[in-house]
């Protein structure tokens, strides 16, 4: 009789709980949802790369224009900014679930009046932003019972990376000068991209040497001017476009002294998001390889 009363409760129980935990508290279903809102854009690529029900993403423009691969499902509705989205569309859209990022946490439970929202903190100085988000793509994928194919997708990011090396280093000869991500960011700063920021994570994946040092950043980039480009008289520079202001740059004095330029050892990337989900660390490693053999030694 009590086996009987057991198996009856047991078939009663949803087959597929949803369950997946987050700063703002952990979301708990009967079921996967069959519906997703994203409001970061990391989390967006990780719900598109695993083939989510993604149906409402925050400032799809912007994700086109900076993030571009893997490109958003279509029929996704804008949701507005991602520091402020539209709480109106988002209701209207009335998705199951809304995965969000600090940039939301105060207002989660506004958000919480929607739909079950899970933020996760995807960038600070506390936490290796790397294997965070690495952290991030398998806790999303276990919750709606897709482990298996994140391990794989995983284990093809991984692959990726160290293809995009080795056509770098066959390039250069094996000597591969170590690599410094930066972004220009206006004629006078710049960003260096260091330690714990997801473009020097895809170099270490390449099997490359990040130039940068120093302490962990909650984005993983110093703001500096110009000049420190000169501290890296050995490394190759890697700049990725767009930068309106590269022509009066470019052609300035203080640039052309810059050491890695003036010896050749400054390419340029094309566009690539750097405050990306681990699913971008492929992008990013393929467009440095890019970058890097265009500048290789002849």
């Amino acid at each position: 009789m009590f086996r009987t009363l057991f198996l009856a409760c047991a078939v009663a129980l949803p087959a597929h709980a949803f369950e997946l935990e987050g700063e703002s508290g952990t979301a708990i279903l009967d079921s996967p949802p069959e519906s997703v809102a994203a409001l970061s854009w990391a989390l967006a690529e990780i719900a598109t790369d695993l083939d989510l029900p993604l149906t409402g993403v925050a400032d799809t423009e912007g994700y086109a224009t900076w993030v571009a691969k893997p490109p958003l499902p279509e029929g996704v509705r804008d949701l507005g900014l991602r520091t402020e989205p539209n709480l109106e569309a988002l209701s209207d859209l009335a998705p199951e679930l809304i995965l969000g990022s600090d940039q939301q946490i105060d207002m989660a439970d506004r958000l919480g009046q929607i739909a079950p929202v899970v933020i996760r903190d995807q960038f600070s100085a506390d936490h290796d932003n790397a294997e965070t988000a690495r952290q991030t793509y398998r806790d999303i994928a276990a919750a709606f019972g897709k482990s298996d194919l994140a391990a794989q997708r995983l284990s093809e990011i991984d692959a990726a990376m160290q293809a995009a090396g080795d056509r770098v280093r066959e390039a250069w000869g094996g000597a591969v000068p170590p690599v410094l991500p930066v972004r220009l960011m206006t004629p006078t700063t710049l960003r260096i991209h260091g330690p714990n920021s997801m473009a020097a994570a895809a170099v270490e994946g390449m099997g490359l040497t990040p130039a940068a040092g120093g302490e962990r950043t909650e984005w993983g980039f110093v703001t500096v001017p110009i000049e420190a480009l000169a501290d890296y008289e050995d490394a190759a520079i890697v700049r990725f476009d767009p930068f309106a202001d590269k022509e009066a740059l470019f052609a300035s004095p203080l640039w052309q002294a810059i050491p890695a330029v003036a010896e050749g050892r400054f390419a340029v990337a094309e566009p690539a998001w750097t405050f990306s989900s681990v699913v971008s660390l492929e992008v990013l490693a393929q467009r440095i390889a890019d970058a890097l053999v265009d500048i290789a030694p002849e």
